[in-house]
């Protein structure tokens, strides 16, 4: 494995990633970029393909992994806004916190975030023929978790606070996909009009179990949470605003 470190320190975003691009065509095979002292730089590992692994030691800036198709990102820091926007397949692991839109279009691949993530995690998030979207959240998510799903899973763990971990109109437009949420009750009063709730069954379990167990090892947390209880989001139509339209 060949190893490229790159200090970020007042670097502006065209010329980090400029940089980072540059570095990779360089190199034969695996290549793993180790980006010290980032500090909100945009579009970080934009479009990346297999065989490359972004290390991030900072604060990711927003479109981090924009139209990745198969690159692994960790970042030991937290991220801003629109992480894995469009993205096709790779996988991106946030040891800390990211802000809002996270998986936006997202239509293959994971997102692993081990605290908190903002509103409307998931907009327009769906499946693309052998894609599959996951986003996994180890804390709370704000309001509009699920806006318009189409496809793929979102799981939200709930772990560090003592409360309901998702804010309100959830799976607002929402017709593919489902969501599951750590979580004994569910105020129905939450949910947008598109979803209804169920409790999980074998094969729901079988489905998010591997995710949530990759999860917890990527950030050594105990496996004990697959022990608890979880609800699940379904939208109830393929189709919920068909009556606006005139075809």
């Amino acid at each position: 494995m060949s190893t490229i470190k790159i200090d970020a320190r007042n670097l502006h975003y065209r010329d980090l990633n400029n940089e980072i691009h540059r570095c990779i065509l360089q190199r034969n095979g695996f290549v793993e970029v180790v980006l010290d002292n980032v500090f909100g730089q945009r579009y970080i590992a934009a479009g990346l393909r297999k065989g490359i692994r972004v290390v991030i030691n900072g604060t990711a800036g927003n479109d981090l992994g924009v139209f990745m198709d198969g690159s692994e990102i960790f970042v030991n820091g937290n991220a801003q806004d629109a992480v894995g926007n469009t993205m096709n397949s790779g996988k991106i692991v946030i040891n800390g916190s990211a802000g809002d839109v996270i998986g936006y279009g997202m239509r293959g691949g994971s997102i692993y975030i081990k605290g908190n993530a903002g509103y409307r995690v998931g907009i327009h998030m769906k499946a693309y023929e052998e894609n599959f979207p996951v986003i996994v959240v180890g804390g709370s998510v704000g309001d509009f978790l699920g806006e318009y799903m189409a496809g793929g899973i979102i799981i939200v763990l709930g772990l560090w606070e003592d409360k309901f971990p998702v804010g309100d109109f959830i799976g607002t437009g929402m017709h593919g996909g489902n969501i599951y949420i750590r979580t004994k009750t569910i105020d129905e009063r939450l949910l947008g009009k598109e979803v209804k709730v169920s409790e999980i069954k074998q094969e729901d379990f079988n489905l998010i179990s591997k995710y949530i167990i990759d999860f917890c090892d990527s950030f050594s947390i105990s496996r004990n949470v697959l022990k608890e209880n979880f609800v699940k989001l379904y939208p109830y139509s393929t189709r919920p605003y068909g009556r606006l339209y005139a075809y």
